[in-house]
């Protein structure tokens, strides 16, 4: 019974009415979440970057074999003397095997690269974010030029349906033409092709079709059965290449990481301190001995010459120059794009109308030729290219449509704008 239920529920869960639903399923899709795992990774990076400041406490225990007996733990000279001179003969700490066991701790007292790096990670969290964002919109902006471009397939096929149907009508009138011996047989066959030709493009529309749902799926893991409805609700709003936000805070963190580079010439300050605790048999008098010795201090770090520094803060030099130089180059190619795309809107616009008035023309002089050609007034041949002619102008119209969805869309992407508010 659940089987059932299953099968009838999935089909509609799986499929979408409107674009919203399409781009509601986008956010929840692998390809949606792979931006949200590289978001995470950059926390963890910044997490990394702090955690450098925090002590770093080891446990360690060891062992060590000597060829000669060796002290257990540092002995002053008046100490040593004392051992040596004393009557009793106590054992002495100092023994050809030596186990050991202790705790050791080191922790930043000042290093300036620690809180640059730290600034770094949170620079590419922000590019990453941006990324995120950016991703998600050229996703939207696929899924709504995808979506133009199966309302232009439907509508290409409708044109050809329409077509097909006049042809037939026709070709009723000219086989009882060829039948009586009034026209010849060529005219039939003309037609003939025409109508196989209609087939063939038919064919190759559900072709493209395919891919274009393909595409969907890939986005939002629905498969769709036809177009889903769309409609412009907003316009598009001009800002300063937003497309490019994801870079600015790239070169942001390269420049951090230029810093960081440098800083790490400078002197750093160390606390370190250890405990251990050593055991052994005295080689004196071969009785176990124990002994204890700890360790607390501070250690200043100057680099003098650290040739491997220099050649570290020379590539982040030029990683910087690189970004600032592609960013440069980018927001140069965008700004031209964006001008021609913005002056391209309402040329297809007017297209758009100048095509509707020009269909409506032709579908006239498509009746006036049915009528001559019924009359014997009209070529078979002259006919045709009528017929051609609508379907041509429709197919132009529509496929003007999809191009103004799409133009549309692209400038939506470079101001990195809100789909869901520019389409519903």
């Amino acid at each position: 019974m659940k089987r059932v239920l299953l099968s009838l529920i999935v089909p509609f869960m799986l499929n979408a009415q409107n674009i919203s639903e399409l781009f509601d399923a986008l956010k929840s899709h692998s390809q949606t979440k792979s931006d949200e795992m590289l978001v995470k990774m950059t926390q963890i990076h910044e997490d990394q970057a702090y955690s450098k400041l925090y002590p770093e406490v080891d446990l360690f225990g060891k062992y060590d074999n000597y060829s000669l007996p060796t002290g257990m733990i540092p002995l002053a000279p008046n100490h040593m003397l004392a051992l040596v001179q004393n009557p009793t003969h106590p054992a002495q700490p100092f023994s050809y095997n030596i186990y050991a066991a202790g705790v050791s701790a080191t922790m930043p007292i000042f290093v300036k690269s620690i809180f640059t790096m730290a600034d770094k990670a949170k620079a590419m969290q922000q590019s990453a974010k941006k990324k995120k964002r950016i991703n998600l919109i050229k996703n939207e902006a696929v899924l709504v030029g995808a979506n133009a471009n199966l309302i232009y397939l439907n509508t290409l096929g409708r044109a050809l349906e329409g077509k097909k149907r006049s042809l037939l009508e026709t070709k009723k009138t000219v086989e009882i033409k060829v039948d009586n011996g009034r026209d010849a047989a060529s005219a039939l066959y003309m037609i003939n092709d025409r109508l196989n030709q209609i087939d063939i493009a038919n064919n190759n529309i559900d072709i493209q079709k395919k891919t274009v749902i393909s595409t969907i799926e890939t986005l939002t893991g629905i498969a769709l059965d036809d177009a889903v409805m769309m409609q412009k609700s907003g316009d598009i709003t001009k800002n300063a290449l937003e497309s490019l936000a994801p870079m600015r805070e790239k070169i942001k963190a390269d420049r951090l990481d230029l810093k960081a580079q440098k800083e790490k010439l400078y002197p750093s300050l160390y606390a370190h301190g250890s405990y251990v605790k050593s055991y052994g048999e005295s080689y004196n008098s071969y009785d176990s001995v124990t002994e204890e010795y700890g360790d607390v201090g501070v250690v200043l770090n100057i680099p003098i010459f650290a040739m491997s520094q220099y050649d570290n803060i020379s590539l982040a030099k030029l990683e910087v120059n690189s970004g600032e130089i592609e960013l440069q180059k980018l927001s140069d190619e965008l700004t031209s794009k964006a001008k021609m795309l913005e002056e391209s809107l309402p040329l297809l616009e007017n297209s758009k109308k100048l095509y509707t008035k020009s269909i409506e023309e032709k579908k006239k002089l498509l009746e006036i030729a049915k009528l001559n050609y019924a009359n014997a007034r009209l070529s078979t041949e002259e006919y045709l290219r009528y017929e051609d002619d609508v379907v041509q102008e429709e197919a132009n119209l529509y496929k003007t449509e999809a191009n103004s969805w799409q133009t549309l869309m692209q400038l939506a992407v470079i101001y990195a704008n809100n789909i869901e508010e520019i389409v519903k």
